[in-house]
Order: C-alpha cells, then sequence, then structure tokens
C-alpha cells in the first residue's frame, strides 16, 4: 500500500550524493529501476533524473518490503552514506558509493510496466510514444531533455545580454495564404470563421518592429500541417529574433557569436551530463573555430552549383562538377539532348570505388531517380588500369580524355553524370553524394560544420500555381542591384535572405525585411496579389508601414533541429518531450480524436467524412 512522504524531506538528488558525504544520513526519493536479492543482501538501484544510486539492506532483520519492491515504483529511503562493499561500478557517477538505508516508504506502487525502462531496448517506437511518460525515465532521453533545457538557458542569456526583449505573440492569428497548410481553430463565438495557429510569429515580430521595441526574441511555438519526416513536426519550437536598424552583416555577426557562445557553454555540459565525449571534443572543435574564425559563407549559387543542395554537407568534399560544355557536341545523345532542351550535365567523382560491381551502381541510379533523375551514366577507371563506361561507344576517345580529366578522374574512381534541368541536376547528385558519403565511410558523425547561405533567390517558380512563389516570404527584402530587373526577369533577383547550416541540416533561417511601402507593394503584385487581396491578407502589416517603419531583420533557429544535431540524435522526437508521429497524432493522448455533436453545434460545425481510410498511427 503507497504512503504519504509527510514528514520527509528530500535532502538530494540520487547522483548528487558524493564521497564528500560519507558517513552522512540522507534522504532520497525515486523510482526502483533495479532489484536483486543475492543470497541474503539485497541490492536496490534508485533512479531520478540526475542518475542512480545503490542501496544495500541485509535481508534478514530488514523491513520485508525490501524483498518484494517492484520496478518502477516509487520509493523514500532515508540512510547513511558509505563506501561500496563490492566492486567499484565505473558507469556511474555513484559507483564508489552506495546508501545503507534505515527507513522505506513505498510512496506508490508500480504496475508491470509494458517494456523495460532502460537504455538501449529493442522496443518498437509506437509502444514507446504510447507510453512515453515511461519512455522518458529512460537516462538516455532525459539527458537530451536537460540538455535541451540547457541550450535553451544559453540562448536566453547571451541574448538577454545583447538587450534582446522576451515578448510573447499571439497563437489564435489570421490566416495567411503563404507556406504550408494552417491549423485552422473555429470561433465559436464568430460562426463560420476560424483563427490559425502561428507558423512562426513573422508578421508580428515585424509589428513589434514597428512598435519602436528594436530587439526582440521569443522561444516560441510554431504550428504547420505539412508532412512529417526526421527533422520536422506539425508543432515545434523556434528561437525567434528581429532587430531593427541593422543590415544583414550585424545579424550574421550577433548570430555567430550566439553560436559560438552557446557551443563553448555546452562543452562542460556533455560531462556533466554523462553524454557522449566524442560529441564534446566536436563541438569543442567546433566552438574554437566559430569563435576565432567565424563561420564560412556560401551563395546558394555557389552551393547547388557544387553541392546540389542549399544545405550543404561540408563534412567531407566530393563536389559536384560541371561538365555540360565539355559534352557539348559529343555523339551521347542523352547529354546533348539535355543541353538543347536547357539542361546541363554534370557529375561526381567517387574516389576509390572504380571497381564498384554493377549491381552497386544500379543500386546508385535508384537513388538518382527518386529525386527525379531519368538514369546515370558513369565511367570505371578500374584499379587494373581498365576503363568501363556505359556510354564510351557514342564518344571519341579524345572526347572521353576530356571529360575524364574535367573530373580529375584517376586510376579507381568511379565517375558518375546526371543529364536534365537545373533543379533535377542538383536534387539528384546532391542525394547521390549524401548516400555515397555515408556508404563510403566519408562522414564524421562527431564533427560539425556550420556555413551561412547567402543571396537566395528572391522568387521561384511553381509549376502547380503557374506563378512566381516567394522563396522565403512576401516581406524579404530584394537584393537592390537586382531590383531594376523585377519586371522582366524576376526569378533572377537575389534576396536579402540567409540560412544557416549544419552538417546538412537547416538550422535556422532569415531576412533583411521590406520597410518601403513602394518596394512591399511590387513585391505583392509580382506574387500575384491584387490590391484588394493584399489588403484582406496584410491589411494591418501594410497599414503600420505607413506610419515610419523602422529598416528590420530577423531569423529564428528551429530549436528542436539544433537539440537534435548537438545531441547527436536521430530524430527530433528524440529531443522532444510529447512528439507526434508520421501521420502527425499523438499515441498516448489518442489526439486527434472526434469530439461530442454539442461542441460542433456550439461552434456551427458539421463534419462530412467522404472516405474514412483507417490509420495504424504507427511509424514506418
Amino acid at each position: 500500500m503507497a504512503e504519504s512522504m509527510k514528514g520527509l524531506k528530500r535532502t538530494m538528488r540520487c547522483a548528487e550524493v558524493t564521497e564528500a558525504d560519507l558517513g552522512k544520513t540522507v534522504t532520497l526519493m525515486g523510482w526502483v529501476a533495479k532489484c536483486r536479492n543475492k543470497g541474503g543482501i539485497i541490492f536496490v538501484d534508485l533512479r531520478d533524473r540526475s542518475g542512480i544510486i545503490q542501496v544495500v539492506t541485509e535481508s534478514e532483520g530488514a523491513d520485508e518490503r525490501w524483498g518484494s519492491l517492484k520496478t518502477e515504483s516509487t520509493i523514500a529511503v532515508t540512510g547513511k552514506v558509505a563506501k561500496r562493499g563490492g566492486a567499484v561500478n565505473p558507469n556511474l557517477k555513484t559507483g564508489t558509493i552506495e546508501i545503507i538505508p534505515e527507513s522505506l516508504r513505498v510512496l506508490s506502487v508500480s504496475q508491470t510496466p509494458p517494456f523495460l525502462v532502460q537504455d538501449g531496448i529493442d522496443t518498437r517506437e509506437d509502444l514507446r510514444l504510447k507510453y512515453r511518460y515511461l519512455d522518458l525515465r529512460r537516462p538516455e532521453l532525459q539527458k537530451k531533455i536537460m540538455f535541451r533545457s540547457r541550450i535553451v538557458e544559453l540562448v536566453r542569456t547571451f541574448l538577454k545580454n545583447e538587450g534582446f526583449l522576451d515578448i510573447e505573440t499571439p497563437c489564435l492569428i489570421g490566416s495567411t495564404p503563404e507556406g504550408a497548410r494552417d491549423y485552422l481553430v473555429p470561433s465559436r463565438v464568430h460562426p463560420g470563421s476560424f483563427y490559425a495557429l502561428p507558423q512562426s510569429p513573422q508578421l508580428f515580430k515585424q509589428l513589434l518592429m514597428c512598435s519602436g521595441f528594436d530587439r526582440y526574441y521569443q522561444i516560441a511555438r510554431c504550428f504547420r500541417d505539412e508532412d512529417l519526416r526526421a527533422d520536422r513536426q506539425p508543432e515545434f519550437t523556434q528561437i525567434d529574433m528581429e532587430l531593427s536598424f541593422v543590415d544583414q552583416e550585424d545579424v550574421l555577426d550577433v548570430n555567430t557569436r550566439l553560436l559560438a557562445e552557446v557551443l563553448n557553454s555546452l562543452i562542460p555540459v556533455y560531462d556533466e551530463l554523462g553524454m557522449s565525449a566524442e560529441l564534446r571534443d566536436g563541438v569543442a572543435k567546433a566552438a574554437a573555430e566559430v569563435s576565432e574564425n567565424g563561420i564560412e559563407r556560401m551563395t546558394w549559387q555557389d552551393a547547388m552549383n557544387f553541392y546540389g543542395s542549399d544545405k550543404p554537407d561540408l563534412r567531407f568534399d566530393m563536389k559536384i562538377t560541371d561538365v555540360t560544355e565539355s559534352v557539348r557536341g559529343c555523339g551521347f545523345a542523352v547529354f546533348t539532348g539535355a543541353i538543347e532542351n536547357g539542361g546541363m550535365v554534370r557529375g561526381i567523382n567517387a574516389k576509390g570505388q572504380g571497381d564498384m560491381p554493377r549491381k552497386k551502381i544500379d543500386k546508385l541510379t535508384e537513388v538518382a531517380k527518386t529525386y527525379g533523375a531519368k538514369g546515370l551514366a558513369y565511367i570505371q577507371l578500374k584499379s587494373d588500369g581498365s576503363v568501363k563506361s556505359s556510354f564510351s561507344k557514342f564518344m571519341s576517345d579524345e572526347e572521353m580524355q576530356t571529360l575524364i580529366a574535367k573530373m580529375n578522374g584517376e586510376k579507381g574512381d568511379l565517375l558518375l553524370f546526371a543529364a536534365d534541368k537545373f533543379r533535377v541536376v542538383c536534387a539528384s547528385l546532391g542525394a547521390l553524394r549524401l548516400f555515397l558519403g555515408e556508404e563510403m565511410g566519408l562522414i564524421d558523425h562527431n564533427e560539425f560544420r556550420f556555413v551561412w547561405i547567402t543571396d537566395f533567390p528572391l522568387l521561384e517558380w511553381s509549376d502547380e500555381e503557374n506563378r512566381f512563389m516567394a522563396m522565403h516570404h512576401p516581406f524579404t527584402m530584394p537584393n537592390e542591384d537586382d531590383w531594376a530587373k523585377i519586371d522582366s526577369d524576376p526569378g533572377s533577383v537575389r534576396a536579402e535572405a540567409y540560412d544557416i547550416v549544419l552538417n546538412g541540416c537547416e538550422l535556422g533561417g532569415g531576412s533583411i525585411r521590406i520597410h518601403q511601402d513602394d518596394v512591399q507593394e511590387k513585391m505583392l503584385e509580382v506574387l500575384g496579389f491584387t490590391p484588394e487581396r493584399a489588403e484582406e491578407q496584410f491589411g494591418f502589416l501594410l497599414r503600420a508601414f505607413k506610419y515610419g517603419v523602422p529598416p528590420h531583420a530577423g531569423l529564428a533557429y528551429g530549436l528542436d533541429r539544433m537539440v537534435m544535431l548537438l545531441s547527436g540524435s536521430d530524430s527530433i522526437r528524440e529531443v522532444i518531450a510529447f512528439p507526434k508521429v508520421k501521420d502527425a497524432s499523438d499515441l498516448m493522448i489518442n489526439a486527434p480524436g472526434p469530439v461530442e455533436d454539442k461542441q460542433l453545434t456550439e461552434l456551427s460545425i458539421a463534419v462530412s467524412i467522404a472516405e474514412e481510410e483507417e490509420n495504424s498511427g504507427e511509424e514506418e
């Protein structure tokens, strides 16, 4: 039967007990991680968020409940700190000490858990998420959640010292047409009308700049109704900021210093939480690099040209090479046809892979096809000096040698080529580069490489919408040098936008904002907004811009992604306390779910389901 803790006061957490406390009487409270009766001596591993400490008692003459404690029950133990009687456990912070108990209180008795609450368990993720409160007791996950808390604390401290104000913005806002789908919230007092949950605080933080608060930040909750993946959730957290009277250099400077401060301050945290020493060393190396030399910069065009992605992974080389001019006019129709249709031919050199079996090359082809390529052409420069190619019969020996030289091909290399439109070639070779990087063991997963990507296109063409769309959002400042081309060649206009990328993952992004009436009106016109529709959607912001708006800029980090990368996790679900699964459902609370008819009636909503689809809610 459960007992009260009345009259007891916890002295400290389990792993906060040290050899300095030897001989002291302490009161500890936590969960029974393990209970073992070994020939008249009972060993209990007591666990809380700080770690584990061993409690040891003789079964003869002791409280009989010691021998029947169930795992995951909560108990309170009062006893003396003593040197370990047995072997030292080097894997525990408390591995040299133990507690000799004087009293026990069973605060709550646990049923048998549906899985073992310990690290390294081979349990289906859907089961762990259904019982997330048990899963979160595992030390591995607790360390990551505590690690996340420390990052937030460091960010808040830095921004406060830089003069930023922590200001909240609304979560019930109006729906805007750009970006991902909104989550909608019906209004009871305005039948037929809906709020939207914010995809970001974008418009409000710009209004705060109009209000004179010149430096704002917020740890903001954001919501997007889009398909999920390892680094995306329907609700997520941004480290959001906006600054007035600044240019791009100011924003990049303060954020480079922010990242340096966070990285440097995290180094001891890895040891404090018992996390990977290899990760710690990688972060220490990155901290030194960012502190001393800043962060590398790369234009969007160079990122796409050399890495096939606007979020390049710089932990390994294998750059993409443009060979369009080297094969122009050759006899291989796949190459020449792509060029004649306005496309290009590019390739990558997989060093040392020239003897790769045909089956593996076919697998690489399937990877490229997943990203739109029609196929891959290849040249194998085998280790025995022979050359094998999928298209050699269509080209002269001189043309082949010119192409190999352009690719810096050497004996033992595998040269792979894609021919198509710019976007397809970039996507397919960029994905192939990452695949080969993993397959060839070129990526050090304890290394951290940052890069600023700048000079993004202002607009991108949407075949689906048959119009230009804002690559970032409609309030991004166009590059002053390109603005004259907004009517004649809008696709060539660059934006005053920037992303911060870490290890091939977009960590954050932002831009200089438009603050001139005429530029903003023209931007909305190019995006297809009539004056009436612009007023309907953004009238409040456009009106604010008529009353002395300061030049301003901002940036937002994905906090979940930052924690995921710096903690060495494979998914942001590992660093979010209560995440959703692939179909955006919460398996623990069974959300989303139906509501009572009374609630729908109050909201003036009628539900019509054309075709009900069965959803298991399980991860792929």
